[in-house]
């Protein structure tokens, strides 16, 4: 039996040669770095198994550990270095965000999606196994962060030399802290001209209370002092607590879907063993599987015989349906039941919007796209929605506004779907007032996630906004302008520490709404993009909130309904109705755009109607003739007013709906 092994696109000109009956060379020692072994080879299935038998490594010789940061600090090039010093890839120019496997992730040049590798390492005579996790730096996609620190015992935190601290960066220190994890600082960039690793050492030693002598500096981008990374790994980062004599229990922390082999789960194991052939109980469903296939990512798929605890990987159970492979989950052997594992706490959508097909024959097509997505995207919450205007749709809940941006560009590039998106909501509460209310709702206190549904003021007693905890790092010389655009924004201050000489954290209480669509922009332009901002659930507080219903010629868009508070109705009225305005097609009658609060009226437009010259003719003559032509044309015009029925086309809509960037 002989396997065939690649590491690159040469397998199609090598197998060539082989079929010709040319030669292939000898086999190579396996005592050799993997860089020097040929790009094509055939092994002997002997040859195969004493490369991958995980065996080899005990639990002594494992580190399991993450990469975390702010976004930008050098996340994934340090991954990238940390692969090509382990053999794992060849050195080349061409290796730049290596972990990075999504379309959008290139493009945007963000990890949106954490991405796990197992390197192979020796030091001083002993061979370990080294299981890295590369997450996303955005606030987004702190669950990717959580979830993905659950199967580590350590973390890499990489701070920009430059730029020091920034808000994310505390933000997943707190994340590891909480999660009892050893925390090595890690001070990237120092070739850049302005870095200032000092300064960075002080900061981490006043912020986090680490030791300034604890801190490796490196520069991933040239490979300066990055094998010191690797020792610290090894020394400073225990290895996991498991039993390998226990039975089985796995907990899955992420998966993807593959249209050809169904659902990939990646596991990390807290007991026993698992191989191919085994049968294997889901704790969420109770279903059983058979294991198709079980391996480590290096950074690729690559199969394994077994996987012991203590290390993280990848399992393939056939589960086709999407459903079925539950994040937190945990598995363990058919007929050896355990307790499961603690899991997570659900992700929390801080946004919702509507999502629509453009035409509703796509409508299955979409439906099957965002089952797929959800799956590699475990965060998402999806709602049935239908509208009489945009048809059958989705309320789709998403972490912040750019989780729903790459939510949007992931179905278009990898699905080729092309969908409407309604202006992003927030989730507000509203505590009923009557007795007869709270039976028909089955509970006191109701969640709003589209406006239309918003209940009127006389059927409660208090509205309810969501509002989180900020932190925002800045230069002290914006200070003073992000201070007043926080308080424009309803904001709340809650601290405020000087970190060093020149650079301030405030805290600040926000109304979510007031942050989600276009807060973190105006914050980078006001300060030069320099300040940078995280956010955490803090709850929901009571708000005077008013729910503001758009009227064409005196019919409600359900549509375009929204929920503002009360001090900023009249503003974001007037702002909707003179966008309707310009997206709106002329007819042959005059269209009253109105903003509307129950049965007052806060905010008009008007578009004028299309206007036959009935006086043309009249070349001379009496006054009265032409009053009479122009009382005529206002009667028609009257008439066509009552009958005529203003529908809003689909690209108005979308002009309308789209997030206000110029307001």
């Amino acid at each position: 039996m002989w396997t065939l092994v690649s590491r690159g696109w040469g397998c199609a000109r090598t197998l060539a040669r082989w079929a010709t009956g040319a030669a292939l060379g000898p086999a190579p020692s396996f005592g050799a770095a993997p860089e020097s072994w040929p790009t094509c080879r055939l092994y002997s299935s002997a040859e195969f198994k004493e490369k991958l038998d995980m065996s080899r490594f005990p639990v002594e010789n494992i580190r399991n550990f993450s990469i975390v940061a702010h976004v930008d600090h050098g996340k994934s090039t340090l991954a990238d270095r940390l692969l090509e010093l382990t053999g794992t890839i060849d050195k080349t120019k061409n290796n730049k965000q290596v972990l990075d496997k999504l379309q959008v992730e290139r493009e945007r040049g963000i990890t949106v999606k954490a991405q796990t590798a197992s390197l192979f390492h020796n030091c001083e005579g002993k061979q370990y196994l080294l299981n890295l996790i590369d997450t996303p730096g955005h606030v987004d996609f702190s669950y990717e962060v959580s979830r993905s620190l659950s199967a580590c015992q350590g973390v890499l935190l990489v701070v920009d030399a430059n730029e020091g601290i920034q808000a994310q960066t505390v933000a997943n220190f707190f994340l590891a802290f909480e999660a009892q994890l050893s925390v090595i600082p890690v001070i990237n960039k120092i070739d850049l001209k302005n870095a200032d690793p000092e300064r960075v050492e002080n900061q981490i030693e006043k912020v986090f209370d680490i030791p300034s002598d604890e801190c490796i500096k490196i520069s991933a981008k040239l490979g300066t002092n990055v094998e010191s990374v690797l020792q610290a790994v090894i020394e400073r980062i225990p290895p996991p607590k498991v039993h390998r004599k226990n039975p089985l229990r796995a907990l899955v922390f992420d998966s993807t879907f593959d249209q050809y082999r169904g659902v990939i789960a990646n596991v990390a194991l807290f007991d026993g063993v698992v191989s191919k052939g085994d049968k294997i109980v889901s704790a969420h469903t109770q279903k059983t599987y058979e294991v198709n296939e079980v391996g480590v990512l290096n950074p690729n798929e690559q199969p394994t015989h077994k996987l012991y605890a203590g290390q993280v990987g990848y399992l393939i159970a056939g589960m086709k349906n999407v459903t079925e492979a539950q994040i937190g989950d945990t598995l363990y052997l058919h007929k050896q039941p355990v307790e499961p594992l603690p899991g997570f706490k659900s992700a929390k959508p801080m946004v919702f919007a509507g999502m629509y097909p453009v035409d509703q024959s796509e409508y299955n097509n979409l439906k099957s796209a965002i089952e797929k997505l959800t799956l590699n995207d475990s965060s998402v919450t999806v709602h049935r929605d239908s509208s009489l205007a945009l048809g059958a749709g989705w309320r789709l809940g998403f972490l912040g506004l750019l989780h729903m941006e790459v939510f949007n560009q992931r179905l278009e590039l990898e699905y080729n779907a092309s969908v409407i998106l309604t202006t992003p909501t927030v989730p507000y509460k509203a505590v009923l007032s009557s007795s007869k209310l709270i039976k028909e709702y089955r509970e006191k206190e109701i969640t709003i996630i589209n406006p239309a549904q918003f209940p009127d003021k006389s059927k409660v007693t208090e509205y309810l906004e969501p509002v989180v905890l900020g932190t925002i790092i800045t230069p002290d010389e914006y200070s003073g302008k992000i201070m007043m655009l926080c308080e424009a924004r309803r904001a709340v201050q809650k601290n405020m520490i000087f970190i060093d000489q020149n650079r301030v954290m405030l805290k600040y209480l926000f109304p979510l709404n007031e942050i989600v669509v276009d807060f973190y922009d105006s914050l980078k332009s006001l300060s030069s993009g320099y300040a940078s901002f995280d956010y955490e659930d803090a709850g929901y507080q009571t708000a005077e909130l008013v729910k503001m219903d758009i009227l064409l010629n005196g019919n409600n868009v359900e549509e375009l309904v929204t929920v503002v508070h009360k001090d900023k109705a009249h503003s974001i009225g007037k702002a909707i109705c003179e966008r309707l305005k310009d997206s709106l097609p002329r007819q042959l009658f005059e269209i009253a755009i109105q903003a509307a609060i129950g049965s007052k009226i806060i905010a008009r437009e008007t578009v004028k109607a299309y206007r036959k010259n009935v006086l043309a003719k009249c070349y001379g003559g009496d006054i009265t003739r032409k009053m009479k032509l122009l009382k005529r044309q206002a009667e028609g015009k009257k008439k066509l007013r009552k009958i005529g029925n203003v529908e809003v086309p689909k690209d108005a809509f979308i002009k309308v709906l789209k997030t206000q960037s110029s307001k």
